[in-house]
C-alpha cells in the first residue's frame, strides 16, 4: 500500500501546508482518502501531485473536527459519488473549554448536514472493503483523559467531557501485518494499538500512522508514551500534525529510526 500525504502542518516538495491532515491511500487497486484537512489545500496539493480525487472509492473522517473535516465540500465538489464514512456520534459538538472560554472545534457549521446524502455513519465496527476496517474506541474511562485535556461536547444542552467516541482507527491489512491510521490518537497512540491487538489477536502490527496530540504535552509524557508505544510491539511509528516538532525530537530520542515524521508531498509504501 501507498500513502501520499495531501496536508499536514510542515510544508515539503514545494507544496503548501496547514494545521491539518488528509492522506490519499492505494490499497490493493483502491484509492482512499482519510480526512480533508481544514480547506481546500488538500485537493489542490493533490492536483499538483498528479492524484485524481475523482477516482476515490470512499472517504473516512477519522473524528469531528475542523482541521480533518473542513476540506470535505471540496472532496465532493471533485468527486461525485464516493461516500464518506463517520462514526455515529460525529455532529457539531466538539469544543474545547479554557477558563471563561468556549472554542467551537467541530466542522464547518451545515457541512454535515448539506452533504447529508453523501455521509455514511457507522455504529461500531465496520469493514466497507475486504481488508479495511474502521474500529471505534473500546476502551472504557476515556472520558477522564477528554476533561484532563479541556476537550468538551455539548449534547442534549449539556457539557460533557469528550470521551471521543466520534474518533475511529482505520485499520488496513498488508502481508507484513496491520496498518493503523490514526489521525490525532486522542486517546492514546499506545491505548489504540492495544485496541488493535485486542480485534485482530495474534496479528503483527507493521505501522502506526498519524499525529499523536503531543504538542502541549510534557516532556515526560511523551517519553513515557515513547516507552509504552515501544512495549506494544509496533514496528513502525510515523507522525506529525498534532504530534508536534518538540514532541516528534522527543519521540526520536527514545525510538531512534523507529520513528519518522511526515510532510506535506511525503510518499509512503508499507
Amino acid at each position: 500500500m501507498r500513502i501520499t500525504v495531501l496536508s499536514d502542518n510542515l510544508p515539503a516538495r514545494g507544496l503548501e501546508a496547514e494545521w491539518g491532515l488528509s492522506l490519499y491511500l492505494e490499497y490493493q487497486g483502491h484509492a482512499l482518502l482519510l480526512d480533508t484537512g481544514a480547506s481546500d489545500l488538500f485537493a489542490r496539493n493533490a492536483e499538483a501531485l498528479g492524484l485524481d480525487l475523482g477516482a476515490v472509492a470512499f472517504g473516512v473522517l477519522s473524528h469531528a473536527h475542523w482541521d480533518h473535516a473542513n476540506g470535505m465540500d471540496a472532496f465532493f465538489a471533485r468527486n461525485p459519488s464516493a461516500p464518506f464514512y463517520l462514526q455515529a456520534s460525529c455532529g457539531e459538538v466538539c469544543f474545547d473549554h479554557a477558563p471563561g472560554l468556549w472554542r467551537y472545534e467541530g466542522p464547518k457549521r451545515g457541512l454535515l448536514d448539506r452533504f447529508a446524502p453523501r455521509l455514511r455513519y457507522v455504529t461500531g465496527a465496520f469493514s466497507p472493503l475486504p481488508g479495511v476496517h474502521l474500529l471505534p474506541h473500546t476502551t472504557p474511562g476515556l472520558a477522564r483523559r477528554g476533561a484532563a485535556a479541556g476537550m468538551f461536547c455539548l449534547r442534549a444542552g449539556q457539557w460533557v467531557p469528550d470521551d471521543f467516541s466520534h474518533e475511529q482507527t482505520l485499520v488496513l491489512e498488508t502481508p507484513r501485518g496491520l496498518v493503523l491510521l490514526s489521525s490525532c490518537c486522542h486517546a492514546g497512540a499506545d491505548t489504540i494499538i492495544r485496541e488493535v491487538q485486542a480485534a485482530f489477536p495474534g496479528r503483527p502490527i507493521q505501522a502506526i500512522v498519524g499525529g499523536f496530540h503531543l504538542y502541549e504535552t510534557p516532556d515526560q509524557e511523551v517519553r513515557a508514551l515513547a516507552r509504552r508505544l515501544r512495549d506494544t510491539g509496533v514496528a513502525q511509528v510515523l507522525t506529525g500534525h498534532c504530534t508536534g516538532e518538540r514532541g516528534f525530537a522527543l519521540l526520536r530520542e527514545e525510538l531512534g529510526a523507529q520513528v519518522a515524521q511526515f510532510s506535506t508531498g511525503l510518499v509512503v509504501e508499507l
